[in-house]
């Protein structure tokens, strides 16, 4: 059993043949903490009207999740666009779980970070974040061969690995998208005076600082299998869970060289008023 003081998950996307209830079940099986975050997309509304897949083992997440609140977890529900239904009902409380469009946390050493799902930068970033690394069709393609091919691998007696994560890393306009991302979420956590900012949406789990913030994704629980936790002491790690649950990587102490200073790269075509449309969510 893992203590966490706070944890972070996003993009689970129950409902779908894709989601990876079993090693989520695992991950919320072993862990305590004081808060959870579901940090949007953890139903996927939208490809349920299409064609929905919700065997035994994504309702057990419900059940586990109203159970978590029910024993003492606050669990906080931030919907996001694949679930955006939810948000007609944020401000209210739902099984225990507290519906919010937004949240600012306070971290155990004092940071402020604000977290949301991250679909509000879309227009920043101009494509969904999908669509953009591949295509809609070809996305969905890449995750069925995601899940033959961990299925050849677990009769192997091998762990999970995600073969669509690795080919996703090799395609340039996909890290170039990601980069303009995190500069969106970096510029509005800036502008509005927090710490950081923290969010899932694009399905790419990583931390980067700059001089004046931290941004911090918690992934995804369809490709990746990750979430974000802060320790006692306020620090914060990411961490893999599949068949050998592990650390991926720690926040860092030093600002990223391509975002220090003159070096840092400037967003283009960011519509006006966009920074601060975006702060009136911790209003």
């Amino acid at each position: 059993m893992r203590q966490y003081r706070s944890v972070f998950i996003s993009d689970v996307h129950l409902g779908t043949a894709d989601c990876q209830a079993e090693y989520l079940l695992d991950f919320l099986h072993n862990i305590r903490c004081e808060t959870l975050y579901l940090v949007g997309d953890i139903v996927d509304l939208i490809a349920m009207q299409r064609r929905s897949h919700f065997p035994d083992s994504h309702r057990k997440v419900i059940h586990k999740l109203i159970d978590l609140a029910a024993s003492g977890t606050r669990v906080v529900y931030i919907p996001g666009n694949h679930d955006e239904f939810f948000r007609r009902f944020c401000g209210q409380t739902l099984s225990g779980i507290e519906l919010n469009y937004k949240a600012v946390h306070t971290t155990a050493d004092g940071r402020q970070f604000l977290v949301c799902h991250g679909d509000q930068f879309d227009q920043v970033v101009r494509c969904s974040p999908l669509m953009l690394l591949v295509g809609d069709r070809a996305h969905g393609l890449l995750l069925r061969l995601n899940r033959w091919f961990n299925a050849l691998r677990r009769l192997q007696g091998k762990p999970y690995w995600s073969l669509a994560a690795w080919v996703k890393s090799r395609i340039g306009r996909a890290r170039t998208f990601i980069r303009r991302f995190e500069l969106a979420a970096l510029t509005v956590a800036e502008k509005g005076h927090y710490d950081g900012f923290i969010c899932g949406h694009i399905h790419s789990a990583g931390f980067l600082r700059s001089e004046d913030g931290l941004y911090c994704n918690d992934g995804d629980w369809v490709e990746h299998c990750t979430a974000l936790v802060e320790q006692e002491n306020g620090k914060l790690q990411l961490l893999h869970w599949s068949e050998s649950p592990s650390v991926l990587a720690v926040e860092p102490d030093a600002p990223h060289p391509e975002v220090c200073g003159d070096a840092r790269p400037v967003l283009d075509s960011v519509p006006a008023g966009f920074v601060e449309q975006v702060n009136r969510l911790a209003s």
